[in-house]
């Protein structure tokens, strides 16, 4: 079987210029009939244009009457495509605007731009028919509504290349098109150049300036899918929170090159949500670790109905703080964090008159570590909880520091190094999630002595089991 992975390439036209033959005289006969359409965009977002920083377009299209949410990033999930054929075309669906409140901001969507295309689709064929070529040949007009509106024309070509030999024929067209005054399209998407947006402003910088971009829009990113993700009854609370802790790791160990005005206040709201977040997980991740444990039990061990017991607790719980994380999502102050978050999305809050250099991210990574390993030294020697948890977040902005610096720096011994402190944060986090169980058990046990029918009986063997789990936990921190 013979597979070709199908080659497509853009470019931008001026408007009057003819679309060159296809190939030679002979195979002009082959160029079967062109297909003409029509079809307008229209455009929504709010007066900022907040969903466009995050990469979000929502637009309804006269091609089949649908409303379309389509997400730059995969993480986000799939496009929203509705049929609405029958429906408003100007008030964007409720299903999709509460989809993106927080990108949104709570604000208002409304139109930004009404985008017409109308497309010749010219098919070529070999002398046998198969297919070789399809030019689709694009004339836009798009207008912008405002004060003072504006109007724009452009047009855009896409060749696409099929069978066998549609790469040949395609590089032949391509020449002429150069050839004929067009160039290789640089659009992002229709919107942004019906906006004037389609333009990349952003200014040159060090490569170790870029990496810590790129690490903190990353975050950013997942931040955002996560949102969504919560809003469309998703659990994306793991991820979610790894990315805020990873956001907050890097404010906090990269203070000599982060704009820290820009900053303020940002690391306590974040702390404050990742903390509802924690709320929700910490029921789930406990729940399941109960059942396990209470299934490993002999049936002689377990008096009562411990499991049933314990899952009915901790899934009203977790539905109560649920419902909180929920409440706080449509909340001014969770508003307000996502607009500062917002503004990062265009500019990262480095320091603007800071030029990052390799020997920034080194010294950054170097006092993480040395921070982490001075901590672990201290909660071995006093085996207190309280020192052995501050010791498990000290290797864990280590290792962030480190994933943050390994694009620019020696990357052998940068991952020796995050492999390093994610086995320092693995064990002193199963010492922490013994403690947090063994705290759960002994408060649930004293919830059951009060019941008909159950005893804290079972939850005790738990308990015991939980405490037991944090002293080995202990002993293996000493050999760390």
């Amino acid at each position: 079987m013979n597979t070709r992975q199908q080659n497509v390439t853009t470019w931008d036209v001026p408007l009057e210029m003819p679309v060159p033959r296809f190939d030679d005289r002979a195979d002009r006969d082959r160029e079967v009939a062109p297909e003409v359409s029509e079809s307008t965009d229209t455009f929504f977002d709010t007066p900022e244009l907040d969903l466009l920083r995050h990469g979000v377009t929502v637009r309804h299209t006269d091609d089949g009457g649908r409303w379309l949410a389509e997400f730059t990033s995969s993480t986000m999930g799939p496009t929203i495509d509705l049929d609405a054929s029958d429906g408003d075309t100007t008030d964007v669906p409720t299903e999709i605007a509460d989809l993106l409140w927080g990108l949104r901001l709570g604000k208002e969507l409304r139109i930004v731009a009404i985008v017409h295309i109308r497309r010749t689709r010219h098919h070529h064929a070999d002398r046998k028919d198969r297919p070789r070529l399809e030019v689709v040949d694009d004339l836009v007009s798009a207008t912008v509504p405002g004060p003072v509106a504006t109007a724009t024309r452009w047009r855009e070509v896409s060749v696409e290349s099929l069978g066998q030999d549609g790469d040949r024929v395609a590089d032949r067209l391509h020449r002429r098109l150069y050839g004929a005054g067009a160039r290789p399209s640089t659009t992002t998407s229709r919107l942004t150049r019906a906006l004037g947006h389609d333009t990349d402003d952003r200014r040159s910088s060090s490569r170790s300036r870029t990496a810590v971009e790129s690490y903190i829009s990353v975050q950013l990113g997942k931040i955002c899918a996560g949102d969504i993700a919560l809003r469309r009854g998703e659990e994306p609370i793991h991820d979610t929170r790894v990315a805020i802790r990873r956001l907050r790791s890097t404010l906090r160990t990269g203070t000599t090159i982060i704009d820290t005005e820009r900053t303020e206040g940002i690391d306590e709201e974040l702390k404050w949500f990742a903390g509802l977040l924690g709320e929700v997980r910490d029921r789930h991740v406990q729940g399941r670790r109960f059942r396990e444990a209470v299934a490993a039990l002999p049936d002689d061990l377990v008096l009562g109905p411990v499991a049933a017991r314990i899952d009915k607790i901790l899934i009203g719980e977790q539905s109560d703080h649920r419902r909180a994380v929920d409440e706080a999502m449509t909340s001014d102050r969770y508003r307000d964090l996502l607009t500062v978050l917002g503004t990062w999305c265009d500019t990262a809050p480095l320091a603007a008159d800071t030029r990052v250099c390799t020997g920034d991210l080194r010294t950054i990574v170097r006092r993480a570590a040395r921070k982490a390993d001075k901590r672990l030294a201290e909660a071995i020697e006093s085996g207190e909880p309280t020192d052995l948890h501050r010791a498990r977040k000290a290797a864990k902005r280590a290792r962030y520091a480190a994933e943050l610096a390994r694009p620019v720096l020696d990357k052998k011994h940068g991952k020796a190094r995050v492999k390093r402190f994610k086995t320092i944060q693995t064990v002193l986090g199963d010492h922490q999630d013994a403690t947090v169980a063994a705290e759960s058990l002994r408060r649930l046990g004293a919830g059951a002595g009060v019941r008909d029918g159950e005893n804290g009986f079972t939850y005790g063997i738990l308990y015991q089991r939980e405490i037991d789990a944090a002293q080995d936990a202990r002993r293996r921190v000493a050999h760390l």
